[in-house]
């Protein structure tokens, strides 16, 4: 399956040639760091280009103090981590072997050199995104997690960094990993803890204080001005992204829970043109997420627009569930849909424990070797089901009506229907949950009779409610909720609202046809008419 990233080791044998070096030395500083001097420390901002002219950098494990992988870095090579194109945060401390001349570029300058110079801008890239690729397969990081499985703040942050292609190592409680950690961070070794590097305990752990550890959402100036506020960071709002930064324009892309939306939790798209062995999900639009940071496009994460207002001097201002406010001279709504919750007696109560509305390999862990229950006829549902079979038991899915045929597409059911290790049931939906404080079992009813079957896990992937409430009545939506947009909004371009200067794209749009594809497209397409109206 494709990934992002090509072989580290072969990416970083390719040096930079003469002439970018010669432009990181005229745009930058020359600096010695005598040996054992730490150039960056986890947690510290990636706010210049290293490059290394003599020398030798290695990476520190931030709990031993010793070095942490068997190579290092120098001469000719570079220090960077992909949080340096939107300005975040060092993940893993850097420090040199021995005396290291180096030269180091600011964040800013070297934008701009890599804007200018797409050659140097493809193997600094490159080299990068495969450093966070060995780190996600190496579960190296200096977030740890103690606990996952048993404490649901911890299985939270889990899932926010999985989603988010955010490195981190995960220790069950009581495994002698946690207690080495937990000794030398001087906590308690037998209960749940966040942990960044050393000397960060995270109290009352939520995404938010792990994304502003680890840099993803910047201090933004309140009031800050933007060309265009693009709500909503899956496929739709990060193509539109891509293509607002590729046109020059200042572009916002708010997300509230992680890149990527509802696709980002695929784990295998096989119908995307181009890649025919499939593909992530998440990996499909993490790349698009470092194409639209080369061209500048900034990302605010996890922030949820709470309400948009439009201004007397026709720009939009939009504020966010903590009262911070940023405006815009135009708005793209791409805020997608998310799963409706089923009428089940006690289905808040279990969720995190036992009920998910996405199968990622987060949750594929908690389920693995027993049986588990997922809900829904559509891609998705058969997506999670073909995954999950790979390490749970059974799977039982359940599909409302008599058949697939009208809901899914016809490779993936015919894959389901001749998976042994998964039973269709068709007329089929729970009625009833069993657990404590997890998920035991559930009531399965069917054809007018029902049984119950201990499961772990329950999938709920059934319809869809758009997000558009944060719109505050400003455009027009159909009966469902969904954003009407061309002639039915009676707006010229075909992603128009009834309101100028606000457009819809993906599947919150009316009458989308809400595929990952066609999301790209309706992203890429509407930056045009966004551009005319920012100009006029």
């Amino acid at each position: 399956m494709e990934t992002i990233g090509r072989d580290l080791r072969e990416m970083q044998r390719v040096p930079l040639a003469a002439s970018h070096v010669a432009a990181l030395r005229a745009a930058g500083t020359e600096r010695l760091y005598p040996a054992g001097t730490y150039l960056a420390r986890a947690g510290e901002p990636a706010d210049r280009f290293v490059y290394v002219e003599d020398g030798e950098v290695e990476v520190v494990n931030p709990f031993t103090d010793e070095r942490h992988l068997p190579s290092t870095l120098g001469p000719t090579q570079f220090m960077g981590e992909i949080a340096f194109l939107n300005g975040g945060n060092f993940s893993m401390p850097m420090r040199a072997v021995r005396d290291t001349r180096v030269v180091e570029v600011p964040r800013p300058a070297m934008l701009r050199l890599m804007s200018e110079i797409p050659e140097m801008s493809d193997i600094v890239i490159t080299v990068l995104a495969a450093r966070r690729r060995r780190q996600l397969d190496t579960q190296d990081g200096t977030l740890v997690l103690i606990g996952e499985e048993d404490d649901r703040a911890v299985r939270r942050i889990a899932e926010f960094a999985s989603r988010n292609r955010l490195p981190y190592r995960s220790y069950a409680l009581g495994s002698p990993e946690a207690g080495a950690v937990a000794t030398s961070c001087a906590i308690p070794i037998d209960r749940p803890a966040v942990i960044f590097g050393r000397e960060i305990v995270v109290t009352d752990p939520t995404p938010d204080k792990v994304a502003q550890l680890l840099g993803l959402n910047h201090a933004l100036v309140d009031d800050e001005a933007f060309d265009v506020l693009i709500v909503g960071g899956g496929p739709a709002g990060v193509a539109a992204g891509v293509y607002a930064g590729a046109e020059g324009l200042r572009a916002l892309v708010i997300e509230d829970v992680a890149i990527g939306g509802q696709a980002g939790t695929s784990s295998r798209i096989e119908n995307y043109m181009g890649f025919p062995t499939g593909i992530s999900g998440a990996d499909l639009v993490w790349r698009g997420e470092v194409q639209a940071l080369k061209f500048g496009t900034r990302f605010a994460m996890p922030r949820r627009v709470a309400k948009l207002e439009r201004l007397a001097d026709a720009t939009f201002c939009a504020t966010f569930d903590n009262d911070q406010r940023v405006r815009g001279h135009a708005v793209v709504v791409a805020t997608g849909v998310q799963y409706r919750r089923l009428p089940i007696d006690r289905l808040e109560s279990f969720e995190g424990a036992g009920v998910y509305y996405a199968a990622t390999e987060i949750e594929a862990r908690y389920c693995k070797n027993a049986e588990v229950v997922v809900i829904g006829g559509g891609n998705s549902a058969g997506q999670a089901a073909m995954f999950l079979s790979r390490s749970a038991g059974h799977v039982h899915l359940l599909v409302r009506g008599p058949s697939l045929a009208t809901s899914m597409s016809s490779y993936l059911s015919s894959r389901l229907e001749a998976d042994p290790a998964i039973t269709i049931a068709y007329g089929a939906e729970v009625s009833a949950l069993h657990g404590a404080d997890r998920l035991e079992a559930v009531t399965i009813r069917s054809d007018g009779t029902s049984r119950t079957i201990p499961t772990c896990a329950m999938f709920v992937m059934v319809g869809a409610a758009p997000n558009t409430r944060w719109l505050s009545g400003l455009v027009d939506l159909d009966p469902h909720g969904f954003v009407l947009t061309g002639a039915a909004a009676g707006a010229t371009s075909p992603y128009g609202t009834s309101h100028p200067g606000i457009f819809a794209v993906g599947d919150v749009r009316a009458g989308s046809v809400k595929r990952v594809a066609s999301s790209v497209g309706e992203g890429s397409v509407v930056i045009s008419k966004v551009w005319e109206h920012v100009r006029a």
